[in-house]
């Protein structure tokens, strides 16, 4: 598995730094932020929270190698398939207070970093694909906090932006070469070149970034199939 492209980049920091900064839009938040609609389509601001204290039964499944265990309590429940499983985190979390739901994610997410940091990069987990080296784990759970952060309008500091865009590139290239995708991706000097076939366009590393998580605005002119084909990390 090529992973050059990542050469440089600490998953463990960054995770850390994006837990950061959702955790202090979230405490910052009056009430009627919380039902505010999220740039995911169809969830508010809170829906993204219960999305993110949820999916640590995924994440604490795999550092506790017990996915069987996930496997049959999701089956109890009549969930299948991962969005149905996205759709049941969300929907259990609507009725409770949003601040237990706040210290849920807070306390699991805490927990899941800090044994993914003790465990090292070359350390592997029990995923659903497979064993996984923890560092590169990390680095989809970066681009998934990173995500979210923009979803639901966390504060980027200007002098941030670049450095935070430049990373999230890489780890979509990454992801990119790690699905095989059809799309050939060079760098340039202002961001980079995407081809498939005979469409060609130029992205700055920031619209790569959302490309790849399916976050490109609507009126976005990158044509439909080029686009289709660089989602990877959504």
């Amino acid at each position: 598995m090529d992973t050059a492209m990542l050469d440089g980049l600490n998953p463990f920091d960054i995770l850390d730094s994006e837990a950061a900064r959702l955790d202090a839009h979230f405490a910052g938040l009056e009430t009627p932020d919380w039902e505010r609609p999220s740039r995911c389509a169809g969830w508010s601001v809170r829906d993204v929270l219960g999305h993110l204290a949820g999916e640590e039964l995924y994440n604490h499944a795999c550092l506790d190698d017990d996915l069987q265990g996930l496997s049959e309590l999701l089956e109890k429940e009549g969930v299948k398939g991962l969005a149905d499983f996205n759709d049941w985190c969300v929907r259990m979390r609507r009725t409770r207070p949003v601040d237990d739901v706040l210290a849920e994610w807070r306390a699991e997410s805490g927990d899941t970093r800090r044994r993914m940091r003790a465990l090292g990069p070359d350390a592997t987990l029990t995923t659903m694909a497979g064993p996984y080296p923890v560092g590169l784990q990390a680095f989809h759970y970066c681009a998934e906090y990173a995500t979210h952060a923009d979803d639901v309008g966390a504060l980027v500091d200007p002098g941030e932006q670049p450095g935070r865009a430049a990373w999230r590139a890489r780890v979509g290239l990454f992801a990119l070469a790690e699905a095989d995708a059809p799309v050939q991706v060079e760098q340039t000097p202002g961001g980079y070149r995407v081809r498939l076939g005979d469409d060609v366009a130029e992205l700055s590393a920031a619209e790569l970034a959302d490309a790849t998580v399916n976050r490109l605005p609507d009126d976005h002119p990158l044509p439909r199939e080029l686009r289709e084909a660089l989602i990877c990390l959504a």
